[in-house]
């Protein structure tokens, strides 16, 4: 097979860097689009030149000329439409995170395991150049045993209201939408130890800020001032099953100086960071060595990042490779998001 039929299952912002990936890729080619919205869908069919045009996912699921979907919906239907789509035989890119609870997850997985087909997690960092170059330094011994990481996604102010505030479309707040983030890039470079056990804090005290003037942030396309079921910000401290232990906060809305992501990790022969700028801390000589790798980028690469997670969806079809990020990590991932959850639910430190 050399050319592979790509339905995109939701057409808002996020499926615009799916769509412009795939349109880059020789192997694919986008032959339809399906989103509530009819009028928006229509309009990325027409930027794609998809033939096909539809409301309702079911209708990608019965047309046997597409080969595979990308799950760009809201993370409440992301369990459903994959499970429907591994069924139907169709090979699955399905946003980060997998889905809203850790018993969806294991549904995904089920599902997964009994198809033939490919089922990739959107972990877009793990794709970034820089991030996939510090990865084989770390897989070749380079940092020796990782035994910490700090991780950091901090906004101010960047509630984008609409369903991202709607826990009941999203299953939460920033932890699980730029939380996901860092936490699994952090988990995958440590090795993707077994996570254990989690203790974390979840706050609710500022709410969406829709008060200040002056500052413009992205908002979602349905924002609604009124609308916030989800936290402002989150911490938690994730230990595994080798010791190694991670430290992450994360926020919408915070008092704090400004935006910043920060990703840290230490190991006994080294460290590295790979946010705000790529660098590396090593020791040579009885001498501590701050190194700056030369590279096209200095930090996350968006454009690169998702370019390089859909060719490794499409190579995956068509080798039979597995995936960078597959069903597997978003089962873990899943497990501590929720954890971190039930830990500040619950006020204590819980075993997962």
């Amino acid at each position: 097979m050399d050319k592979l039929n790509i339905a995109l299952i939701g057409a808002g912002s996020i499926s615009g860097s799916h769509g412009q990936a795939y349109e880059r890729n020789p192997h694919a080619v986008l032959a339809a689009v399906c989103d509530l919205n009819e009028e928006r869908a229509r309009q990325a069919a027409k930027r794609y030149g998809c033939r096909k045009v539809t409301t309702d996912y079911r209708e990608i699921m019965a047309d046997s000329d597409i080969d595979a979907v990308s799950v760009c919906t809201w993370n409440n239907a992301h369990a459903e439409i994959s499970i429907a789509a591994l069924q139907a035989g169709k090979h699955v890119l399905v946003e980060k995170p997998l889905c809203m609870s850790v018993e969806e997850a294991l549904r995904v997985r089920e599902a997964a395991r009994a198809s033939d087909r490919v089922l990739q997690v959107g972990f877009v960092r793990r794709y970034d150049p820089n991030a996939q170059m510090l990865k084989r330094f770390a897989d070749a011994g380079e940092f020796g045993d990782i035994y910490y990481a700090k991780a950091s996604s901090i906004r101010r102010l960047g509630n984008p209201g609409g369903w991202f505030s709607d826990i009941a479309r999203s299953g939460g707040g920033p932890l699980i939408d730029i939380g996901v983030h860092v936490i699994d890039l952090s988990w995958y470079m440590m090795g993707k130890p077994k996570p254990v056990s989690v203790s974390a804090n979840v706050y609710r005290k500022l709410g969406n800020r829709s008060n200040v003037r002056g500052l413009t942030f992205y908002r979602a396309a349905d924002y609604n001032a009124d609308l916030n079921t989800v936290e402002d910000m989150a911490n938690a401290l994730i230990r595994f099953e080798n010791g190694a232990s991670l430290m992450v906060d994360v926020s919408f809305t915070l008092h704090a100086k400004q935006d910043r992501t920060s990703v840290s990790l230490y190991g006994e022969k080294g460290g590295f960071e790979l946010d705000p700028e790529l660098q590396i801390i090593t020791e040579k000589h009885d001498t501590i060595l701050n190194i700056s790798p030369q590279t096209d980028h200095k930090g996350f690469h968006f454009e690169a990042a998702f370019q390089n997670e859909i060719d490794c969806f499409i190579s995956c079809i068509l080798t039979g490779q597995e995936p960078v990020s597959p069903v597997e990590d978003g089962v873990e991932v899943m497990k501590m998001l929720c954890g971190i959850y039930e830990s500040a639910a619950q006020g204590c430190e819980i075993r997962l």
